[in-house]
């Protein structure tokens, strides 16, 4: 399928919702606990599985299942699974998965929280987690053999390292490994990783799938298999169920999705562009580097990327002295973030993804959001001299080449 025409497919799946009773255009929120049943038959076979309805909102919901449809869809999976955070989505994946003695490989930079899970939780549960370079096919395989499941993430958190998602799906494969994905960076606006022979595929849906930083949810695409074996073995028991409030402002958010990320896609590289020229930048960290992508698996340019400044440069100061730019943990919303890796490096001992996979403190994450494009590059132009940026030799130009749409 051509760019142009999952464009245009993800519009519509994002956009409409089926017609429910009265001819809704938007999904009735069904803000209740609990569903009952007309008879005894009727609830014997519900629980049999013969018939489908919902019977607790802890373990299904008619406007969570909408959401949970739709994601499917998008990600060209059999089913998906919604989760009331990210990182329920992430423990409630792997808990399903592994049991004591198993061992799992994970790619280096993964979400702060993920590493912590996996140095602090499966220690204790018998699981052990060895870490490689999502870039390096060659030690991914070698790492390989006796694992129960392999860890991805791409692009990988605050340094966007890209992963060949088809080459490592059939390294995977042959030797019987599970492949998981965060997707959260991408969407499946811009990359569909169950295309490329990922098994299953996650998202803090709080991010971009929301896009109004008004929401924390997480979701699970796989297989009916899958999603049936989180359904068994999870959902019923761990309790992180999203509610029913939360899924419609998912369902609200999507709509906007194909959209909010082709403007965030030019916002970014216009703002990238600048920011590779000003003083004090040394270098710029964004999956659209000449060469760092496959355009067949990433078909865009999402908002968030990092940037490092010269030794000459306050990084407190520079983020104290940005306007625009709000300082702030997440992204994918409409308000522009910054952090810099120096806040992780000042943490308390213990596991620390930024500072055990060496992410350099002067390293500056940044979500570029739907301000002014304008208003974004002159903040950052103003606050680099005004924390001591001294003119330096510009990055390499033409990073930042617009794909035709």
């Amino acid at each position: 399928m051509s760019d142009s025409n999952w464009w245009s497919e993800a519009g519509s799946i994002c956009a409409h919702d089926p017609r429910f009773d009265e001819g809704a255009v938007v999904p009735p929120i069904y803000q209740t606990s609990l569903f009952t049943f007309r008879s005894y038959a009727e609830m014997r076979a519900v629980f049999a599985g013969e018939r489908q309805q919902a019977i607790y909102s802890r373990v299904g919901n008619p406007t969570v299942q909408v959401l949970e449809e739709k994601l499917a869809r998008l990600e060209g999976t059999e089913a998906a699974r919604a989760f009331a955070s990210g990182m329920a989505a992430i423990s409630g994946t792997v808990l399903a998965h592994v049991q004591a003695g198993d061992r799992i490989v994970s790619v280096r930079h993964v979400y702060p929280d993920a590493y912590r899970f996996f140095q602090t939780m499966l220690p204790k549960l018998g699981v052990t987690v060895d870490y490689v370079d999502g870039t390096d096919l060659a030690a991914i395989e070698k790492a390989l053999p006796g694992a129960k499941l392999l860890y991805l993430e791409s692009p990988t958190s605050w340094v966007f390292e890209v992963q060949n998602l088809a080459a490592i799906a059939k390294l995977a494969k042959a030797q019987g490994v599970t492949t998981i994905i965060d997707n959260s960076w991408a969407t499946p606006i811009f990359q569909r990783p169950a295309l490329h022979g990922i098994d299953i595929v996650l998202h803090s849906a709080s991010k971009y799938l929301s896009g109004h930083s008004d929401t924390v949810a997480g979701v699970v695409c796989g297989s009916h298999a899958t999603i049936d074996r989180l359904n068994r073995s999870v959902v019923p028991y761990l309790g992180a169920k999203l509610g029913p409030f939360e899924g419609w402002l998912l369902l609200r958010g999507l709509r906007t999705l194909p959209a909010r990320m082709l403007a965030q896609e030019s916002a970014t590289l216009a703002v990238a562009d600048a920011l590779a020229k000003l003083p004090g930048v040394v270098r710029v960290l964004h999956p659209t580097l000449a060469g760092a992508v496959d355009e067949k698996q990433l078909l865009g340019s999402a908002s968030l990327f990092s940037f490092e400044v010269a030794d000459t440069v306050d990084v407190v100061a520079f983020c104290d002295a940005l306007r625009f730019f709000k300082l702030g943990v997440s992204w994918g919303g409409h308000e522009s973030l910054v952090i810099p890796a120096a806040i992780a490096h000042e943490q308390a001992a213990g596991p620390n993804s930024v500072v055990d996979f060496g992410v350099s403190p002067r390293l500056v994450r940044l979500h570029v959001g739907l301000e002014s494009t304008t208003d974004l590059i002159a903040d950052l132009t103003n606050a680099l001299p005004a924390a001591g940026a001294q003119p330096t030799k510009p990055a390499k130009s033409g990073w930042w080449a617009k794909r035709p749409r």
